[in-house]
């Protein structure tokens, strides 16, 4: 049986056409069944096709498309099967291993790859850069690279991409300009990489140079440029960058609408955010940009149209996520909402969702906001994880708002002890100490600090004029404008007690009339 459909070409070519024009997982899953049982499983060129529809279809449930698992123990069974690998199977492996971030499974995939003499393959050549890439191993990456005979873009975008996900933003850069042609690949992963480093005016520089010189933008440069926007508070630009997207005519995905929702809403333009949702098809909206609209109004304090919204939500049956019940818990706290606070927590175990640290220390902010410290102190004791920086953090304003110093004192030791070489620790400590007026032991707090060289790093803001982002500190005299930047200032100053000073004798003269 298995023979006769082997010999057969032209009902070899049905099922790869069939096989290719695969749509939904459970149409692979009876394809795969046909393949195992009639022994197909095990031949080539089938087990090299059910393996690249495993590794990089997008069709199905995460288990299958998205876990790259089913295409490594086909790979396993592909081996113990007696079919020998070659330069086309080779390349979807290593896609796989790169999704897993495995670096022993890479290395043993690469040591395959040598002993059947494929590494001089530069398809699998490049697949290789990318996997060590994902993998954190950007030195067997560019190793990879220098022996190369010949590149490609797809080598060069790899090893950028590859220095780029590694955080080594400098040797990201190197590549980048040493580079012979550079496409919208190479431009989208040097901004995204900058905007990941927090690098975020030099992203939009690198845009700005784009536009000029590069290649037209998609979807993927936008998303990073509209991140760096957010990260900035830079509104105008945002807004410009929105009318490029319009001008040229792209495609306004969900994605792309998610992202300009978010730049909007972190920038202060709730309106503009909530007039992006609305100009989308309700039946067409996913999780995520709900998410992102719900936590935007949260953090603009409108706390009771998010609330809204997540019914309006739950009605269309858009099924939360955790992300949603992150962003439901954030307006409770900035709503100083308990009693819903919890009803959400509890909610996520009832939809068989399980509390991640963030929710636990959003639930810690809310009790702390409002004044329950007892409870918040109990909530992180009882917790079945270790208390997070972030979740003593929020104990510790609250105890600060609600001048509990003695348990504010606890709570910056232990932050302390958390985070030693964190510099806002001290600080906070120190301040717990000046509100009881201990001078000695902020005095001896800051000594220690210097003793264990922390260093206190400045603040910093932006201020966006006219498009272009100014950065300051306190005091920062660094400016070309900053004598009439500190001139008006005073002058806004003046008035401000001025109407202040108004204000106080219209309050006593209401006092004595009455």
């Amino acid at each position: 049986m298995v023979q006769l459909l082997w010999k057969n070409g032209s009902t070899n070519q049905t099922l790869i056409a069939l096989l290719e024009n695969c749509r939904s997982m459970s149409e692979f899953k009876q394809i795969q069944a046909f393949f195992i049982t009639s022994g197909l499983s095990q031949h080539h060129p089938f087990a090299s096709r059910l393996l690249s529809f495993s590794a990089i279809s997008s069709w199905g449930d995460i288990d299958h498309s998205q876990n790259p698992n089913p295409s490594v123990s086909i790979f396993v069974k592909m081996l113990r099967s007696g079919v020998c690998p070659d330069h086309l199977t080779y390349p979807f492996v290593a896609k796989a291993v790169a999704r897993l971030s495995e670096l022993r499974l890479a290395l043993a995939v690469h040591c395959r790859i040598a002993k059947e003499g494929l590494w001089f393959d530069r398809f699998i050549a490049n697949s290789l850069i990318h996997m060590y890439g994902s993998c954190g191993d950007i030195g067997s990456a560019r190793k990879v690279f220098d022996e190369m005979l010949i590149r490609n873009s797809v080598s060069w975008n790899a090893m950028l991409d590859g220095y780029a996900k590694c955080g080594d933003l400098d040797s990201a850069r190197q590549v980048f300009e040493s580079m012979p042609d550079r496409d919208v690949v190479s431009w989208s992963s040097m901004i995204d990489g900058c905007v990941k480093g927090g690098e975020y005016g030099v992203a939009l520089a690198i845009f700005e140079r784009m536009r000029v010189v590069g290649p037209k933008a998609n979807e993927v440069t936008m998303v990073s440029v509209l991140c760096a926007c957010a990260h900035l508070g830079a509104l105008e630009q945002g807004r410009a960058m929105h009318q490029y997207m319009v001008d040229n005519t792209m495609r306004f995905t969900l994605v792309l609408r998610t992202s300009l929702m978010d730049m909007y809403a972190k920038c202060g333009a709730i309106e503009e955010a909530i007039a992006v949702f609305r100009g989308v098809p309700m039946d067409q909206t996913d999780v995520l940009m709900w998410n992102t609209i719900i936590g935007g109004l949260a953090t603009h304090g409108l706390v009771c149209e998010s609330l809204e919204l997540f019914k309006e939500m739950q009605v269309l049956g858009i099924v939360p996520d955790e992300i949603t019940y992150l962003c439901l818990l954030s307006a409770c706290a900035h709503g100083g909402l308990v009693h819903e606070a919890w009803h959400f927590f509890k909610s996520l175990g009832k939809q068989g969702m399980v509390p991640k640290s963030e929710h636990y220390a959003c639930m810690v902010d809310v009790l702390s906001r409002a004044g329950q410290l007892a409870e918040a102190y109990d909530f992180i004791a009882q917790m079945p994880m270790e208390p997070t920086a972030s979740m003593l953090g929020a104990l510790l304003n609250g105890c600060m708002n609600h001048r509990r110093f003695d348990l504010a004192e606890r709570v910056g030791r232990k932050l302390i002890e958390l985070e030693p070489d964190h510099d806002g620790r001290y600080i906070g400590l120190s301040n717990v100490y000046a509100g009881v007026k201990l001078w000695d032991n902020a005095r001896m707090l800051r000594e220690a600090m210097e003793r264990r060289g922390v260093k206190k790093l400045p603040g910093f803001s932006f201020v966006e004029v006219l498009g272009t982002l100014h950065r300051f500190i306190a005091h920062d005299k660094t400016h070309n404008d900053s004598e009439k930047i500190y001139m008006m200032l005073n002058t806004i100053v003046r008035q401000m007690m001025v109407d202040v000073d108004f204000e106080t004798q219209e309050r006593g003269f209401y006092d004595i009339e009455v």
